[in-house]
């Protein structure tokens, strides 16, 4: 029997055991804790023939990466994102590339809703000035989300989710996506408008487009210019769709009220600082620049920041590692699904 070898990358302690659980018996699965990036040199005598590489967002799989790989045949995202694999080296050496499509529809705007009531009610400033002493009933004032106008920027499955949760506040619902669908305008109470639109009306902007070439920075100095004064901004998409450099000066110069970003430009080097200062001549100027914006976005008491968690529930990673599994029984049956690249 021929065995096909699975390199697990990015892989936490609850993980091990439902994949040890659903292995195929003609699998060898190698599973470890850090990134491609961090701990590929480490690892490569193990790993170099693998079959199949698996990732999550947090690794890079850069082409100087994959191309250490002497054998691989497939790369498996555990993710709906697709951004961190070089697909044009996939395509160059005929590699598939598989995400999960649809894992956390519920879990993530469920979370963006999370990161907007802290926001609003200012959750997190009023629990640190308790701890610190301090009762400030005035300076933690805020604000109610009934009959406010949000505006779902990406009507996809995470969009359609969190224009449901926003029923269930009594929210006033404005979406753009560039292929509206008429079923969630009619049964959800939503009004389709163009950009400007949702810019110059809503009250808060929750972000759940996908990152393309085409939406990076999409929202930009000129986007905040068109926005109401006092806007709430939510992002948990990715961070390039949003020019972090613009979000800062809109927030110090108080168009934007507040914001809740799980997402930021330049992620991986806040989450990594240690393994980025060693070698900080190979980093690109301006995500060293974002980063310094990152940690600015950091101290400022009306953004609440969280790294990049919004996917993370129980029965999301389950749902991840199941799909994680067919995307592996599929190339072992030649029928690979979920194909990106």
């Amino acid at each position: 029997m021929t065995i096909t070898k699975v390199a697990f990358f990015d892989i936490k302690d609850i993980e091990k055991k439902y994949l040890e659980e659903n292995k195929p018996e003609n699998c060898e699965f190698i599973m470890i804790k850090e990134s491609l990036q961090e701990s590929l040199d480490k690892y490569l005598d193990q790993v170099k023939d693998a079959d199949i590489l698996s990732i999550f967002t947090t690794s890079r799989a850069r082409a100087d990466l994959l191309s250490k790989f002497t054998n691989l045949k497939m790369v498996t995202t555990r993710s709906t994102g697709y951004n961190h694999i070089d697909l044009e080296y996939c395509k160059e050496q005929n590699i598939p590339a598989v995400n999960v499509p649809k894992y956390g529809d519920c879990t993530v705007a469920e979370f963006a809703f999370g990161l907007l009531l802290d926001v609003t009610r200012k959750i997190t400033q009023s629990y640190n000035d308790l701890k610190a002493g301090i009762i400030n009933i005035q300076g933690n004032l805020g604000i109610d989300l009934n009959e406010r106008t949000i505006g779902i920027i990406g009507t996809g499955a995470i969009g359609t989710h969190a224009i449901k949760i926003a029923n269930g506040f009594c929210m006033k619902i404005l979406a753009y996506d560039p292929y509206p669908k008429k079923e969630v305008e009619e049964n959800y109470n939503v009004q389709y408008v163009d950009l400007d639109t949702l810019y110059r009306e809503s009250d808060i902007i929750s972000i759940h487009a996908p990152s393309t070439k085409e939406n990076f920075h999409m929202i930009n100095d000129e986007s905040f210019s068109k926005m109401k004064r006092g806007v709430v901004i939510v992002n948990t998409a990715r961070g390039e769709i949003m020019d972090t450099q613009a979000l800062y000066k809109a927030i110090k110069n108080k168009i934007v009220a507040g914001a809740g970003l799980d997402v930021l430009e330049c992620e991986d080097i806040l989450n990594n600082e240690d393994e980025y200062l060693m070698k900080v001549d190979c980093i690109d100027t301006n995500c060293l620049s974002r980063t310094l914006l990152n940690h600015k976005l950091l101290e400022l008491p009306n953004v609440i920041v969280t790294p990049h968690v919004a996917f993370d529930s129980l029965e999301a990673l389950h749902r991840i590692l199941k799909t994680t599994i067919d995307n592996i029984n599929g190339y072992l049956s030649e029928n690979i699904p979920n194909r990106v690249a």
